[in-house]
């Protein structure tokens, strides 16, 4: 059984196309072997993985809403009303997922036998087994109790349910296979790949979502103080890390190559009159873009604002990281009469306003990190802009919390006066000297609102903590329908659980 693409039909015989490629005509050289890589790769330009994994992280969590016209998208990412487990909204991020995965067990299985040379083989299952801890890391994160599957879909695989501890230990043995053997950089024509340093960063992250913490700071140590040191550095300037002129730069640890050409579908595999017209940008930026540019459909939260403007910088300033992370009444500091977007005065935009806010009382934020305001005066469902998905600054953040949680709090103050200076910030130990184990988490926590929102880690962040919950309805009205119990997790698709007696659906459902 293939999950995620479950289709049935009666037949009495079978014509085979002899110039088709069949799985045993392929697999046959190391040109193969590099196809059936890059393969891989491509399943996350699928709308699933390159879009709808953002509602999923970021709208569903407290740092976003919707206030699409598209209810579906309302009730499906934000407002915790699932009533249609078959719902493409519900079903793509697994379906895809279950793609990936079936797409780096074909590699797995067949590469072995390829006659080739023996380094590179090695590179290629590295990289397949990397993926596939990925796709895992995401079921486990956004789905929790899913199948495990090693080996090539078959028509006669019924696998059962796996609970989210063994989705993610399967993870970790996949990131940890990857990171004995993939190399630490590529030259130009493979940059992109995964690294071993992206293996240890996915390892350290697996780790945390199931608090082991002490094998988390050794894989994140490989990065910070280990034999990785020195591969990775913050960039300067905050705002380069979400820009296409500066991609692959010092502080991506696995970022998503994007690539602007001309098919404006959501997919990679729309075809146009038979041939192969795939897209390999992503289709975020329409949906999050302020309206009239884009739709609108994902938006962020007025709260994290605030969180920037706790502090200024050591001069004054603001935190200048909320002007990358936000399009909002005043990303330009002097507020909406000379705030731009996609060079539209903030004011003309026709945006809705509340009096009780200031600069010209308009409400909407829109996150900024995945738009393309910096290259375009509008936006396309084919955005060549990167998505940085692991960046050092994350990796330091996870890697002082890992400390902090095993009692090493004095130990974990440099990592995040690393990520605080590079914003101008005074340090952590100079401002909060000797904070306690707990209170040194709730400024963490403050921490990485301030570094990464918009990058799609905040739902992972609160379920680590253990808040997702009610608890978080006064910042987000939406957490005032999340029920404890069902939704920390997606529901299981239906078309699934009818295929496959031995799946079980989530709690709740």
């Amino acid at each position: 059984m293939v999950l995620g693409a479950v289709t049935g039909c009666k037949k009495d015989f079978q014509l085979t196309d002899t110039s088709e490629v069949t799985t045993q005509s392929f697999w046959k050289t190391a040109s193969d072997a590099l196809q059936g890589i890059n393969a891989i790769y491509s399943t996350y330009h699928r709308e699933g993985l390159a879009r709808n994994l953002y509602f999923m992280t970021m709208v569903r969590a407290d740092e976003g809403y919707s206030t699409s016209p598209n209810t579906d998208i309302v009730n499906t990412y934000d407002v915790f009303n699932i009533t249609d487990y078959t719902d493409y909204l519900v079903t793509s991020v697994y379906q895809d997922d279950y793609i990936g995965i079936n797409r780096c067990n074909q590699v797995l299985d067949n590469v072995p036998n390829i006659d080739m040379d023996a380094t590179l083989k090695a590179q290629y299952l590295g990289e397949a087994k990397f993926w596939r801890g990925f796709f895992y890391y995401n079921l486990a994160t956004m789905y929790g109790n899913v199948a495990i599957m090693l080996h090539t879909s078959q028509p006669t695989d019924y696998p059962p349910t796996s609970p989210q501890d063994s989705v993610f230990m399967q993870a970790e043995r996949d990131f940890t296979d990857a990171a004995a053997v993939l190399p630490t950089s590529y030259d130009a024509a493979d940059v992109g790949r995964a690294t071993a340093g992206a293996a240890y960063a996915m390892l350290g992250k697996t780790y945390m979502q199931t608090h082991q913490y002490a094998q988390a700071a050794t894989a994140f140590a490989w990065l910070v103080t280990g034999p990785g040191q020195g591969l990775y550095s913050l960039m300067p300037n905050y705002r380069s890390n979400f820009v296409q002129a500066s991609e692959n730069n010092a502080e991506s640890v696995l970022e998503w190559q994007n690539a602007l050409n001309p098919n404006d579908s959501h997919d990679d595999d729309t075809q146009t009159s038979g041939t192969q017209d795939l897209n390999y940008g992503t289709s975020i930026p329409p949906f999050f873009a302020p309206a009239p540019i884009g739709f609108t459909d994902g938006q962020a939260r007025r709260w994290p604002v605030w969180e920037f403007l706790q502090e200024t910088t050591t001069t004054g300033q603001r935190d200048p990281r909320l002007a990358a992370t936000f399009l909002y009444d005043s990303t330009d500091v002097r507020g909406p009469a000379y705030t731009l977007a996609y060079g539209i005065i903030w004011n003309n935009l026709g945006l809705a306003t509340d009096p009780s806010v200031p600069h010209g009382n308009i409400t909407e934020v829109c996150f900024r990190k995945q738009l393309d305001d910096s290259t375009m005066t509008g936006e396309v469902f084919h955005s060549g802009n990167n998505n940085r998905y692991v960046r050092y600054a994350d990796v330091l953040l996870l890697y002082a919390e890992a400390l902090n949680a095993q009692g090493q709090t004095a130990a974990a103050y440099p990592y995040v006066d690393m990520v605080r200076e590079r914003a101008g910030l005074a340090s952590l130990t100079s401002v909060m000297p000797g904070l306690s184990q707990s209170d040194f988490l709730n400024q963490l926590k403050h921490e990485r609102i301030t570094e990464l929102t918009g990058e799609g880690h905040r739902w992972e962040d609160l379920a680590r903590w253990g808040d997702l919950g009610t608890g978080l309805a006064y910042r987000d009205p939406s957490f005032a329908y999340f029920k404890a119990g069902r939704d920390e997790f997606m529901p299981i698709p239906q078309y699934d659980l009818d295929a496959n007696p031995n799946l079980k659906q989530n709690p709740g459902y």
